[in-house]
């Protein structure tokens, strides 16, 4: 860990972990009451890793949690087995008057062209596989739109020309993970429009709103337990 590792902020989550420890330490006997409550205490007001290493170092598993100053190129999210190489699974789709769209588990070729007039599409890449790397989806808008949808991590490159219409570049190189692939989008816009948005699946949306919806009970949990030892140890005196 380098110097600049203690003054990180710690997250909710890296405080579980450290209070983890502590009830382990006091059901084993390695610390009594008095002294997991005021550690327990000092680890729910930690701000720092800095702050947190002290509270553990004397404890089996006891360490500050582990943090990486540098972004590695790992196989975050399962990247590695989704670009599968190959031929797309649909390489083209247009729209006159109507709309199309291509989502679910599907397999985005290296160049996708799609074309919509006086209608919409929308590409979800969100469970899609990938036949390389970098995928070129090339977008004709007139007086119509495409709605590409990416999951976070992939990195997105804007390269459209607009004529009374655009090419929306707020996500374009919106935190990239090295891992993911890279979505080039180019094309043309006539009275119309092709934008770009990061978003996680649904199950994804809801897994990550019960991990957020646990942790607040494990901490009332917690801090219901400090408090009730708090009120014991008054009573008995």
């Amino acid at each position: 860990m380098t110097d600049e590792a203690p003054q990180l902020r710690a997250s909710d989550a890296d405080r579980e972990r450290v209070a983890e420890i502590l009830r382990d330490a006091l059901a084993e006997g390695r610390l009594d009451m008095e002294e997991f409550e005021e550690r327990l205490e000092a680890t729910y007001k930690a701000r720092t890793y800095g702050d947190l290493t002290p509270i553990t170092r004397d404890l089996p598993a006891g360490a500050a949690p582990a943090v990486s100053l540098r972004k590695a190129p790992v196989d975050r999210g399962g990247w590695g087995s989704r670009i599968v190489g190959g031929e797309g699974s649909s390489t083209w789709a247009v729209a006159v008057m109507s709309g199309f769209q291509r989502k679910g588990t599907w397999t985005a070729p290296r160049r996708f062209t799609c074309v919509a007039l006086l209608g919409g599409g929308e590409i979800d890449l969100r469970e899609a596989n990938f036949a390389d790397h970098e995928i070129e989806i090339n977008c004709v808008a007139v007086m119509g739109g495409v709605n590409v949808i990416v999951p976070p991590g992939v990195e997105v490159v804007m390269r459209g020309i607009g004529v009374m219409g655009g090419f929306d570049h707020r996500e374009e190189g919106t935190g990239p993970d090295p891992a993911a692939p890279r979505v080039i989008v180019t094309g043309f816009a006539f009275w119309g429009g092709v934008q770009v948005e990061h978003k996680v699946t649904r199950a994804e949306r809801r897994r990550l709103k019960e991990e957020r919806r646990q942790e607040q009970l494990d901490r009332r949990s917690s801090r219901r337990e400090l408090n009730e030892s708090r009120r014991d140890r008054r009573d008995n005196h």
